[in-house]
């Protein structure tokens, strides 16, 4: 097996070297905290709109929510990110996430029932990741030597989607104590990683002067994408197919109503993605890629679509659940790449600008792909919805394949 995974990760297993920085290491943990937060708050909500609506529109204004913040702040969040210490950037976002928890909190304890106070502190929860996620990739590179850079990412990686597996999980069984429990618990998972993240140090020069606050500054950003065809077919790719492919928002009508499994059944399906992505993480970690890397985020795509379909087709807990796992293990390969070319060839000072513009992307592919499948879902079923998003990930991979040549034939990730 070892012969095997070193023929296709060549590099040896050098990348765990990278937790030996502490900075690198608090950095690590305060992405485990808030991803176990998040990941938490997620399944309850998701939970709490469905119980109380039964609609599959509901959840897709869910994903609405969250999606606007980031394409709405995006210009601000990246001149932020590249003008003020990053660091504080995110300290501040982890805490108004606090505070969200904490009305969420109040909400289910005390509440109504109401569900669009809900949608409000989505939108709050969703304005402070617009920020936190620029301001954090760009602090990322500057935490550790160049030459550790790619294993940085791969090792970070595997944290926060071990964190993506453990919060659906938890989240759905803390959710038996009610919905006030998870969102107390998430509470305190966001204060302590803001603590975390101000405690680190940054290796990137302050900025003496700040840039003007123009519309070339604001999308300097876009622009440096757009002339880079790499990094803009691997940031598309992505985009169209989690946006299309992605299954997570109709998870709780398929725990409720296809599998029959509950609250508890839908954390172990939302744990499923974040498995797949922990396991390639590490091995990616362990194996970093070297070769051909644009022709294997190609064909991920095309297996994240092939998985999508299986388990839209699917009426068996494990084989969802199994299916669920190989979808998260290609997605990250995806990830691993784009954010490799994304971080790796950005200049410090643009840096947090293009990851704004990279989250709108991201965002769009996640949250929006949550309205849109939410919305499908309500006119044809989740079955036929999720089928359908699968095939179109495997014809965008295709295409992707022919329009951007140069993604395609892109050896080396750095």
């Amino acid at each position: 097996m070892r012969a095997i995974l070193k023929r296709v990760f060549p590099g040896g297993p050098s990348g765990w070297i990278v937790f030996r920085h502490r900075d690198f290491r608090l950095f690590a943990a305060s992405r485990v905290l808030s991803g176990i937060a998040f990941q938490m708050q997620a399944v309850a909500i998701g939970w709490f709109i469905y119980d109380v609506t039964r609609s599959p529109f509901a959840l897709g204004l869910a994903g609405l929510a969250s999606f606007l913040p980031v394409i709405l702040c995006a210009p601000i969040t990246g001149y932020v990110a590249d003008t003020f210490d990053r660091r504080i950037v995110a300290a501040i976002a982890y805490g108004v996430q606090t505070a969200a928890s904490a009305l969420l909190l109040v909400l289910a304890t005390w509440g109504t029932g109401a569900i669009w106070p809900v949608y409000l502190l989505v939108i709050m929860i969703g304005t402070a990741r617009a920020f936190a996620t620029p301001a954090i990739q760009a602090l990322l590179p500057t935490l550790v030597p160049r030459e550790l850079f790619s294993a940085a990412i791969a090792g970070n990686a595997s944290l926060a989607q071990g964190a993506a597996v453990m919060g659906p999980a938890f989240g759905g069984l803390l959710y038996a104590l009610g919905p006030a429990t998870v969102f107390a618990i998430a509470g305190f998972g966001y204060a302590l990683a803001s603590f975390l993240i101000a405690a680190t140090h940054s290796r990137s020069e302050p900025h003496a002067v700040r840039p003007p606050m123009t519309w070339v500054v604001f999308t300097a950003g876009l622009s440096f994408i757009w002339s880079q065809p790499v990094m803009l077919g691997a940031i598309s790719l992505d985009l169209l197919a989690v946006l299309f492919g992605g299954a997570v928002a109709l998870l709780p009508i398929f725990a409720a109503e296809v599998l029959q499994v509950g609250p508890l059944g839908l954390g172990a399906l939302r744990s499923m993605p974040a498995a797949g992505s922990v396991v390639m993480a590490i091995m990616l970690a362990t194996w970093p890629l070297q070769h051909r890397v644009g022709r294997r985020m190609l064909i991920a795509v095309a297996v994240f679509g092939l998985a999508t379909i299986a388990f839209g087709l699917s009426t068996s807990l494990p084989l969802s659940m199994a299916c669920l796992f190989v979808a998260g293990s290609a997605d990250m390969v995806s990830v691993y790449v784009r954010q490799s070319l994304v971080q790796g060839e950005t200049p410090d000072g643009l840096r947090g600008r293009v990851s704004a513009v990279n989250s709108v992307f991201i965002g769009a592919s996640n949250e929006l792909g949550e309205f849109e499948s939410g919305m499908l879902a309500g006119l044809v079923g989740a079955m036929p919805a999720v089928v359908f998003g699968g095939l179109a990930t495997i014809c965008i991979a295709a295409a992707w394949a022919r329009l951007f040549p140069a993604l395609r034939e892109r050896n080396r990730l750095v």
